[in-house]
């Protein structure tokens, strides 16, 4: 496809349901709740509050604290809302992690403020080397994780392309062997492990999911098992545990020296978790090199198409504030304003990953998202090939638009060798396959 904006069509051998038959704690209904009257104030248009968010991330750039404390402090009392629209919406979130910022680096001089301005900064002075403590809790994560799996199509687009690139790879072969790189739920496997039951004969599958959770690795093996059951797949699960404090992969790979049997095909998988290795370069490029010795038939990448990655502060906002604001837009256009999903979404899930761009640096920032280019750079210095998408992947994405998100805002593209999901003008989210 050549550009964003191109009309779905319709095509065979798109995606089940089989995934929420077999987890049935995936099916959500939308829950409403009642959202306070707006504030009363000034209202700003989309294209403003944008430009004064940039504004407050300027003057923070040139240490310019004093007066960004007090435009934070007026954006907040009459534009920001976790209960308006996507752009007050958004607002809130910045403004929030905008001020932890702020208040880590330098905090408010009630000489300084405003007196008929309320002072949105109630957060204590936090450790300049450890900005982001302030993590929502895990098991709130877990249920917005759910959430996005269900009512976007940014997880399961991620999910379906990547499964095509790896079952074109694996065809044929008797024995298949995927190492996925922090597996969570296991919601991805599924379906392919559907296609690969039908094959005749269908392959032995054996799946190696990481993760810093040991009990959620567990369950999620437990799950797969008993699909692959129901299946007759012969299938084989092993947990690799990397622990929230050492979460060096490339200690783990060699430590754990994953054993590859003679007759299996590798495929590695890598879904949007490559980039939260980017805070060290040597280390991600020591990781991708000893993925490229274990000699994989195929390395699937779902990363974010943004750029959260850059060393200036203000760059990094202005492009987190695009991004984020199609994010939020896509919400509002598939979720009614009373929806609880969409709040839960916006404040835990999202606004966990503004606070981090934002709001802290050095080591303690894990979203260091990147366009594809840089991974194609990345990659082919790692010894990587490009493999193009085939037609049926590009073809089962927009099904899965077309069937489950049929907003008209949602739009595919190709973007050299990798395919692009969008919102309106703005890309989001990137697929692509190497070996």
């Amino acid at each position: 496809m050549g550009s964003f904006g191109s009309p779905h069509e319709e095509e065979q051998g798109g995606p089940s349901s089989s995934d929420t038959h077999h987890y049935p704690h995936l099916h959500h209904h939308h829950q409403q709740i009642q959202p306070p009257p707006p504030p009363r104030g000034f209202a700003t248009s989309s294209i403003h509050a944008r430009q004064l968010l940039i504004s407050i991330a300027d003057l923070i750039q040139r240490s310019d604290f004093a007066a960004a404390h007090r435009l934070t402090a007026i954006l907040s009392s009459n534009s920001a809302s976790p209960y308006g629209d996507s752009t007050e919406r958004l607002v809130h979130q910045f403004t929030q992690s905008l001020s932890l910022r702020l208040s880590a680096t330098c905090p408010p001089n009630p000489f300084l403020s405003h007196p008929n301005i309320p002072n949105p900064i109630t957060t204590p002075p936090l450790p300049p080397n450890n900005l982001i403590d302030i993590e929502p809790d895990q098991n709130l994560l877990h249920s917005a994780y759910l959430i996005l799996n269900q009512v976007t199509p940014f997880i399961r687009f991620g999910h379906l392309t990547a499964n095509q690139a790896i079952l074109e790879a694996v065809d044929g072969t008797p024995s298949v062997h995927i190492i996925d790189f922090d597996i969570m739920h296991g919601f991805q496997w599924p379906l392919l492990m559907q296609s690969l039951a039908e094959r005749y004969p269908p392959p032995t599958v054996r799946i190696t999911g990481t993760g810093t959770n040991l009990e959620l690795l567990r369950r999620t093996g437990d799950h797969l098992s008993r699909f692959a059951l129901s299946l007759g797949l012969r299938f084989q699960f092993h947990p690799l545990l990397l622990h929230c404090n050492e979460s060096d992969p490339v200690t783990a790979l060699v430590a754990a020296q994953i054993p590859i049997l003679p007759d299996e095909t590798l495929a590695v998988n890598c879904v949007l978790y490559l980039h939260q290795l980017l805070s060290d370069r040597e280390r991600i490029g020591l990781f991708l090199r000893r993925i490229k010795g274990m000699n994989p038939r195929v390395v699937t990448v779902v990363e974010r198409e943004a750029s959260h990655n850059h060393p200036v502060f203000l760059n990094r906002v202005i492009e987190a504030v695009e991004h984020y604001a199609a994010v939020f837009e896509s919400l509002e256009a598939t979720l009614p304003p009373s929806s609880k999903e969409r709040m839960d979404l916006e404040i835990v899930w999202f606004g966990r990953e503004i606070r981090d761009i934002v709001a802290a640096e050095g080591s303690n920032r894990r979203e260091r998202h990147e366009k594809f280019p840089a991974w194609e750079m990345l990659l082919r210095s790692s010894g990587f090939s490009n493999v193009a998408l085939s037609h049926f992947a590009l073809s089962q994405a927009k099904l899965l638009l077309r069937l489950h998100y049929p907003s008209e805002g949602y739009q595919l593209r190709n973007l050299g060798d990798c395919l692009v999901l969008g919102w309106q003008n703005q890309p989001l989210f990137s697929v692509s396959s190497w070996r």
